[in-house]
């Protein structure tokens, strides 16, 4: 069984995620631009998801299941295209404030160790969580005792994504149009998507991520498995609404001139129709 191997699927996912990071670090020490780093997170997630799939199929010769190979495309094509939206975005720019104000509180001596450990670990951890969910999708076997019970949720799970990927894709689409734009510098974007939700890029995300977590529920006859990988939609979720996402956007945002008449039209997060 394939679940035997759960051990070394952490393993390995581990020791890629690590190798990932220690690659961005040294990209970034040369480029002097920690920035880089976000455009290396959707690719961190993609490279977990073909290691893990390569060792199941190549090396302990298991055949993949529909839940391995969804899993594998949906991360594949949202991390693929994260990470060339973050590098158009980023590209030819200085480096991103956040990592600037965090560098500068970096003191000798070994401000290189302190830096991995303080900017680049943190983000490895976080990414070794959320990954949990690949990590079960992937070494997955569909031994539910109907078709209709896989059915369901690989639909249900595959449906949420698609509804994420719009938001997320369509919305940053919307604001770098918007942004391109000379007449809008220094206005918030407000149409389109924009006017349902103030984040629905961030909204998308982790839509996405549940929709991948629901894909689990399609495997083992115990549940056991897709229950612990929830775990990764719970940690995205809670990272962006309430820590490193919408909070420190919101931030930015309040210096605007017209924030305060959106934030009191528009929801902060989930979708809504415009207030009056």
């Amino acid at each position: 069984m394939i679940a035997n191997y759960i051990g070394l699927a952490y393993l390995l996912t581990a020791l890629t995620i690590l190798a990932h990071f220690l690659i961005y670090f040294y990209r970034a020490v040369k480029l002097n631009n920690f920035g880089i780093i976000d455009v290396g997170w959707g690719q961190g997630f993609v490279f977990v998801g073909w290691v893990l799939m390569v060792v199941r199929v190549v090396l302990l010769g298991f055949n993949a299941n529909a839940i391995a190979y969804m899993t594998l495309l949906l991360v594949t094509i949202w991390g693929i295209r994260l990470a060339n939206h973050i590098h158009q975005r980023n590209a030819h720019k200085p480096e991103d404030r956040r990592y600037t104000a965090m560098r500068a509180k970096i003191h000798s001596p070994n401000v290189l160790l302190k830096s991995f450990v303080r900017i680049f670990l943190p983000q490895a951890l976080f990414m070794m969580l959320i990954s949990i969910v690949i990590i079960h999708n992937v070494f997955s076997e569909m031994t539910q005792p109907t078709p209709l019970l896989s059915l369901l949720p690989l639909l249900g799970g595959m449906m949420v994504w698609l509804t994420g990927y719009f938001f997320q894709a369509i919305g940053d689409r919307q604001l770098a149009l918007f942004i391109a734009k000379p007449e809008n510098k220094g206005k918030l974007m407000t149409e389109g998507l924009w006017a349902y939700t103030r984040h629905p890029n961030y909204f998308g995300e982790v839509l996405m991520w549940w929709g991948i977590a629901f894909l689990g529920f399609a495997n083992e006859l115990s549940w056991v498995y897709p229950v612990i990988a929830l775990v990764s939609p719970f940690i995205i979720t809670w990272l962006i609404r309430f820590v490193s996402g919408v909070p420190l956007l919101e931030k930015h945002m309040r210096q605007k001139s017209d924030f305060a008449e959106y934030e009191k039209t528009t929801n902060i997060f989930f979708p809504w129709f415009p207030k009056r």
